[in-house]
């Protein structure tokens, strides 16, 4: 069935139905050990950009547990991605228990999806631009990144898709 056709005959149930539908995939998912969660999104596409981009180094996904860390290059730098798809700040990084400004990763990715959960946007802070831009959540107890333009133009730009 075609994207378009499917949505179309979505559109024609009630929402209960609608729900219960969305329960049914998602039960679904789990019994296939499918992740559908936006920061796996976003940490997958963030890694297959990087491989598949001349110029930018190959990343391998960071062991299960690995703390702030999400891939590491073969170079071995670390990097730390966040993904964003609705709202206007990043997930939280935990800062280490002694030294609060201990460096955690070499660079952290921001990835910004699109409603179709496709790659929107795609930025790199170095740990010294992240320093400089850093918020603090006092209810986490952890750094995040804003969204904000002024934020965003310390980054280097690494994709934006066509339209945006």
């Amino acid at each position: 069935m075609v994207e378009k056709d499917f949505i179309k005959l979505l559109n024609k149930v009630d929402d209960p139905s609608l729900l219960k539908y969305r329960v049914a995939i998602e039960i679904e998912l789990d019994r296939r050990g499918i992740k559908f969660e936006v920061g796996e999104i976003g940490e997958n596409l963030a890694i297959e950009f990087f491989n598949k981009t001349a110029g930018l180094s190959n990343l391998l996904k960071a062991p299960t547990g690995a703390k702030n860390i999400d891939a590491i290059s073969r170079d071995g730098d670390r990097y730390s991605i966040k993904t964003i798809k609705k709202g206007n700040k990043t997930g939280t990084i935990y800062p280490d228990n002694q030294e609060k400004d201990k460096q955690l990763f070499e660079y952290i990715l921001v990835v910004i999806l699109a409603t179709n959960y496709e790659l929107k946007e795609l930025f790199r802070f170095s740990w010294s631009d992240f320093i400089k831009i850093r918020a603090w959540d006092k209810r986490m107890n952890a750094w995040y990144i804003p969204l904000s333009k002024n934020k965003l133009i310390t980054a280097e730009k690494l994709y934006q898709s066509i339209g945006n």
